[in-house]
């Protein structure tokens, strides 16, 4: 499928995500219930509920299709979250909750806040991806705390679109956003990308002690080796703008 723009019309934001890393824990469903966004309910993979830590880079961000942001165009983010689905009409519309938002700019985070209601942080960040022949690393971290928390994997796999029924393809064909408001309303919007092709990670964990930004239990789900990762090489995207569901 050709890597090209998906329609945008309603846009709040048109991108490009690149070189993400997807690090999938089983949790216990029960320890996300309060997080879950009215009107939805938790989605699950084979009867397991899953949350990902994913690190990615932000480039050639527009705010409604053609507005950037002076020096906010191209950025990483490193984000929890956890994946819900929602009937409307006949339709499931399969969708993720951010748990939290890490961003390095101040702009990006505030907007996000003010617009969605979205959990965005500030934090200083860095990356770094390397590349020889079919092996990848790619790196993501954030300083929290005066400690630098780091989510990397490498692989050895070439990339191919996911198999039909297979947790990369759950994992990476969520194209809903849900987020709870502060008066206990919540609001949808549509993200449009084209199918990712995802490289099965060889290697991947996460270091750190996150628990001031995702508390004590998630933390420690955190620490453990993830159950499944990989790379994907991403595309551009399109976040439409969100409609209040409840």
């Amino acid at each position: 499928m050709p890597d090209q723009m998906p329609e945008t019309r309603g846009t709040f934001l048109s991108a490009e995500w690149r070189d993400l890393v997807m690090l999938n824990y089983r949790v216990d469903g029960e320890s996300l219930r309060h997080l879950v966004p009215r009107g939805t309910e938790l989605d699950s993979f084979g009867g397991a509920t899953y949350v990902s830590l994913v690190g990615f880079r932000f480039c050639r961000t527009r705010l409604f299709g053609a507005l950037a942001i002076p020096f906010h165009s191209d950025f990483d983010e490193v984000n929890l979250r956890f994946y819900v689905r929602r009937k409307e009409r006949g339709e499931v519309r399969r969708g993720v909750v951010f748990i939290a938002e890490v961003v390095p700019k101040w702009a990006i985070a505030k907007i996000a806040r003010v617009v969605y209601g979205e959990n965005y942080v500030r934090l200083p960040m860095r990356h770094s991806i390397h590349s020889e022949g079919h092996s990848r690393c790619v790196e993501f971290a954030f300083r929290l705390g005066g400690e630098w928390n780091r989510l990397h994997a490498r692989s050895a796999a070439p990339p191919k679109l996911p198999e039909d029924g297979s947790l990369e393809q759950f994992i990476t064909e969520h194209y809903w956003g849900y987020c709870s408001q502060r008066d206990g309303g919540s609001v949808e919007y549509r993200v449009t990308h084209v199918p990712w092709e995802v490289a099965a990670g060889v290697t991947a964990e996460f270091e750190g002690d996150p628990a001031e930004l995702y508390g004590e239990e998630l933390a420690q789900v955190l620490r453990q080796p993830p159950d499944s990762a990989f790379l994907a090489g991403g595309s551009p995207v399109v976040v439409h703008r969100g409609v209040r569901i409840a």
